[in-house]
């Protein structure tokens, strides 16, 4: 098979078995790789389990276009049951790892049982090895992966969980060449269950082209797009940071717990203060042209720390109402060292601030930056109030009350955009097959173009984005490219057969997306009982709450308004009224594994 390694590994750490299985090449004509692969290896294979027990599986994937010599070939990614939702989780990291993997000869690393004491994993082309972890356990992750490097050589990549996955905070993530992080639904915490500290790879195999002369020719093409376009220089200046100043702008930039959309210090956290003040060093993952990830420095605090990318800069800056760049930087480098997930972190203690102030709870007011940062740090050790935060927003919320103000949905914390006066962006949250995330379908544009207010069409481009971002998770590649320089979709098609020598069509890779997401939200309903409609649904504040200032105000979503946007959704999809996918559409889509198990 070209394009993808050809092998696979399934660590059962048990009774730390290690055994390899070919790649089938019948499996990836229809998923691909990545987070395709994962989904259909959590699908058979993880069923009505608990997140926190042996049976569950950590699925680690990389791409047929994963390690190649084209811009942002560097997605790694993450399967697993998620401990935050109980439903499906995947979570995805640029950065060096899945190129590693793909040189060492792996396609896949499928992680099984649970050892009785902390290892890490070692591999090295054909030499995979077990090794304790006792004396990386309870170092962080940034410390840890550097112990890891001096160790083994810097030749080595590591995925590592820092205290918070140790202690099973149920949004710990996984961190990679320092700041990487594979940060959603708390795939780090099954690491910590397993007692699995890190997985440390490097490879010196090739990975076999089918037409290398066509595949030079598309990815030259691609390369020289991104060189061209006027928005590259911005990229390397500034990356996902610039973001900030505009959904302030928009109404979209959370602030105080989602209450509003904008804030009155965006600039002091924006992209051009974070590059005057703290900005150190630009970072790219790998073959990236763009460069966005940005190596910073708080000299308050004396930490280096990768960030702040957008989603960390509004939910641990506005949404704290922290208008300091150096502190949100802060925690920026703390999320990142304890192993904890900045967006998740962000969101919960903006509510714990809300709640505070609303007497629900005594910790912390908003814009308090000494007493955010000590929550951090609780939560990550679940340490006092730490121990139900680590729990996440849903929990805490059904403990201390404030579920009307408990921004999530699914049971994961909303991500960076206020989407009250965004109906294409708060149905791409409603819908989400992780729970309220922006990855799968970053709608809000298209709300700006053709009218907020507007609901008909919006569930049509949410449903085209879900397919056209996944696919990229899928090829293990960036989807910045296409998103942000417009690079043309078909190139990946070209590159996908070029690489492979499949014959295929950008359709074609669409409907194996299609199928993955059908999958997924099948999995849902198969593993989390009375699932539904319901659980598609935001909480109170979005269809009870009119945004009180900015450029959104006055507005909200009616539950009427959302329910219509489902049931528009549900239909194009192919699905009942409760959000099942229907007999026919598995069938169409080849899900025969799926048929009579919902």
């Amino acid at each position: 098979m070209k394009g993808y390694a050809g092998n696979n590994l399934r660590i059962d750490l048990t009774d730390e078995t290690i055994k390899t299985f070919p790649t089938d090449e019948k499996t990836m004509r229809r998923f691909l790789g990545g987070r395709g692969f994962g989904a259909k290896v959590l699908w058979d294979e993880v069923a009505g389990v608990d997140p926190f027990s042996p049976e569950n599986k950590i699925i680690v994937t990389a791409g047929p276009l994963s390690g190649l010599f084209l811009p942002a070939a560097g997605k790694t990614h993450f399967t697993s049951k998620s401990p935050l939702t109980g439903g499906f989780g995947d979570s995805n990291m640029g950065g060096f790892f899945c190129a590693e993997m793909k040189y060492a000869g792996y396609d896949s690393i499928i992680i099984e049982g649970k050892s009785d004491k902390p290892v890490y994993i070692v591999i090295k082309n054909n030499d995979v090895q077990i090794r304790d972890a006792s004396h990386l356990w309870g170092k962080g992750a940034l410390t840890g992966e550097e112990i890891i490097r001096k160790d083994l050589g810097e030749e080595y990549h590591v995925s590592i969980i820092g205290q918070g996955g140790e202690n099973l905070v149920r949004f710990a993530c996984i961190n990679s060449d320092y700041g990487r992080e594979a940060g959603r639904a708390g795939i780090g915490a099954v690491f910590g269950s397993k007692k699995l500290k890190a997985i440390a790879v490097t490879g010196t195999k090739d990975i076999e082209v089918a037409d290398y002369e066509k595949f030079m020719k598309v990815t030259k093409e691609i390369f020289e797009a991104c060189f061209k376009h006027p928005d590259l220089k911005p990229w390397q200046r500034y990356g996902t940071s610039q973001v900030v100043t505009w959904a302030s702008e928009i109404g979209a930039l959370p602030t105080r717990n989602f209450s509003t959309g904008t804030f009155e210090h965006a600039e002091a956290i924006g992209g051009e203060t974070m590059r005057q003040k703290v900005v150190k060093l630009d970072k790219a993952c790998n073959a990236c042209p763009m460069a966005c990830g940005k190596w910073s420095y708080s000299g308050k605090y004396g930490h280096y720390a990768e960030g702040g990318e957008y989603e960390t800069l509004a939910l641990m800056g506005s949404n704290c109402s922290i208008d300091d760049i150096e502190t949100v930087i802060e925690g920026n480098y703390l999320c990142d060292e304890y192993g904890i997930d900045t967006i998740s972190t962000g969101n919960i203690i903006g509510f714990v601030m809300e709640a505070t102030e609303k007497g629900l709870m005594n910790e912390a007011r908003f814009g308090d930056k000494e007493k955010y940062l000590e929550l951090i740090r609780k939560i990550a050790f679940r340490e006092g109030t730490g121990d139900l935060l680590a729990e996440g927003v849903k929990r805490v919320s059904e403990k201390v009350g404030g579920k009307e103000y408990a921004i999530q949905i699914k049971g994961m914390e909303q991500s960076g955009y206020e989407s009250r006066g965004a109906p294409a962006m708060q149905l791409a949250y409603m819908t989400c097959d992780v729970g309220a995330h922006h990855n799968r379908a970053w709608a809000i544009t298209q709300d700006i173009k053709v009218g907020r207010d507007v609901l008909d069409g919006k569930a049509e481009w949410v449903i085209r984005l879900q397919h056209i971002r996944p696919m990229f998770d899928q090829l293990g590649v960036c989807r910045l490219q296409w998103v942000e320089l417009a690079v043309d979709l078909n190139y990946y098609a070209r590159l996908f057969e070029a690489v492979t020598g499949w014959p295929t069509t950008l359709d074609e890779l669409l409907i194996s997306s299609e199928r993955t997401w059908n999958l997924t939200r099948a999995y849902w309903f198969r593993e989390v009982p009375g699932f539904g409609r319901t659980w598609d649904m935001p909480p109170a504040r979005v269809y009870k709450e009119d945004v009180p200032d900015g450029a959104t105000k006055g507005m909200r979503l009616s539950e009427d308004k959302l329910n219509y946007l489902l049931d528009d959704y549900y239909k194009l999809r192919g699905w009942d009224k409760n959000g099942k996918p229907t007999l026919e559409k598995l069938k169409t889509l080849r899900l025969e594994e799926v048929v009579g198990k919902i």
